[in-house]
């Protein structure tokens, strides 16, 4: 599994402690989009490299990191194939899963603390989509997204 993470400057510290937890406690690749430090930066930027990272394939799942997760998710959501939540608590990341086949998971650095955002990334990543029951919503929202990004010549 890698996962592609990212944030922007209010989610930076937190971020930090995302990616240790990732490496030392659950044995996790993961490729870093940046941000790279606390200055003051725009977090569609990074939303979008980790969506575009998971979208391409390059990277299975995204974690994005901003003040409340909302942006964020908006952002990653604008990207063709991306399925983002914003999961400030355990059952919204286990619903994520489990029913929405959710691929983006996006905190709030203002909201949570570090013990919640570590179960929250901890259940996420482990939880399955459960499939069949849900799989036809699922296709509902990617065939609207096909039919919006159909471009004529």
């Amino acid at each position: 599994m890698k996962i592609a993470i990212g944030c922007d400057h209010g989610g930076f510290e937190l971020k930090e402690k995302i990616k240790k937890y990732l490496s030392e406690d659950l044995k996790i690749e993961f490729e870093d989009f940046g941000t790279y430090n606390k200055n003051r930066c725009d977090y569609p930027d990074y939303a979008f490299l980790v969506a575009h990272s998971v979208s391409s394939g390059k990277s299975d799942f995204g974690i994005m990191i901003d003040g409340a997760g909302i942006g964020s998710a908006m952002m990653a959501n604008k990207v063709p194939g991306v399925l983002a939540a914003c999961a400030n608590e355990v059952y919204t990341a286990h619903n994520a899963r489990e029913h929405n086949g959710a691929n983006v998971l996006t905190l709030g650095s203002m909201v949570i603390g570090e013990g919640v955002a570590k179960e929250i990334v901890r259940v996420f990543l482990t939880t399955k989509f459960e499939g069949e029951r849900n799989l036809q919503r699922i296709k509902s929202i990617l065939d609207i997204e096909k039919r919006l990004y159909i471009t004529k010549e």
